[in-house]
């Protein structure tokens, strides 16, 4: 960080891009800190459900981190300052594994990265498993936090979008729960905030992905960690997917903490 006069510049450029997805334009939005001439390793990371790209804010200022990777976030159409397609108004969002896959795979060949590490939590880390699987050639590695092949249907997502509920209130009240005793109060409601921010019924169709669409269990034999290293990082207060989960997957190199 650069500091004049008492004001604190962060090392992180946010940008736009225009581009192809799903056979419709985009302006989707990413930041990235670290090497931008080849020295460093690209690291795609992938938000959560109904929040963005601030996420990992913390990571795009962590000076040994950028040090070694490019790091670059990027918000997902329909979420924080990456708009929906022209037309949104006229459909629902819903998010599928294919939708998924496609947007991330679209991302890293439009800013023609070089075998990245892609790491998502949550949504994030279910569809990393995808990649792994279906995708081996185009990642070096993949880290899932908070990842496991599926997830117990524990609440009804239909309370997420109702005329008669403030749906980014009700998408932050399901997250305060997964949140742990010990963090600092004033990150857990900074990530909160992001929650409340989304756009209506986003975060009820990035669920249909992670609870009715994304079942990646019956697929798991097929990734080749040798192709492509998995790493799971699985926090025990997330209740949404506990360390067991992640270990049912099967694959190596499981940590709970």
């Amino acid at each position: 960080m650069t500091g004049m006069s008492g004001v604190i510049i962060e090392p992180v450029t946010g940008r736009y891009m225009h581009l192809e997805i799903h056979g419709q334009p985009h302006r989707l939005y990413w930041e990235e800190a670290g090497p931008t001439d080849g020295s460093g390793i690209p690291l795609v990371c992938l938000h959560t459900a109904g929040s963005d790209g601030r996420q990992f804010r913390a990571l795009l200022n962590d000076g040994d981190i950028t040090a070694k990777y490019r790091v670059i976030v990027f918000d997902m159409p329909w979420h924080g300052k990456s708009s929906p397609p022209a037309g949104w108004q006229d459909e629902e969002y819903k998010l599928t594994t294919e939708k998924y896959v496609e947007l991330v795979c679209t991302v890293v060949k439009a800013l023609k990265l070089d075998r990245p590490v892609a790491m998502g939590c949550s949504i994030g880390g279910r569809v990393v498993l995808e990649l792994a699987r279906a995708h081996a050639d185009l990642f070096r590695a993949v880290i899932g936090l908070q990842s496991s092949a599926f997830v117990q249907h524990y609440f009804d997502i239909t309370w997420l979008h109702r005329p008669n509920i403030h749906g980014g209130e009700m998408s932050a009240a399901y997250c305060y729960g997964l949140v742990g005793p010990e963090a600092p109060l004033e990150h857990r409601w900074e990530t909160l905030w992001h929650y409340m921010q989304g756009g209506p019924g986003v975060f009820k169709g990035d669920l249909h992905f992670y609870s009715v669409d994304g079942d990646v269990s019956g697929t798991l034999p097929e990734i080749d960690t040798s192709a492509c290293p998995v790493y799971l990082l699985t926090g025990e207060y997330d209740y949404s997917c506990t360390p067991e989960a992640s270990q049912l997957t099967g694959l190596p190199d499981v940590s709970s903490g």
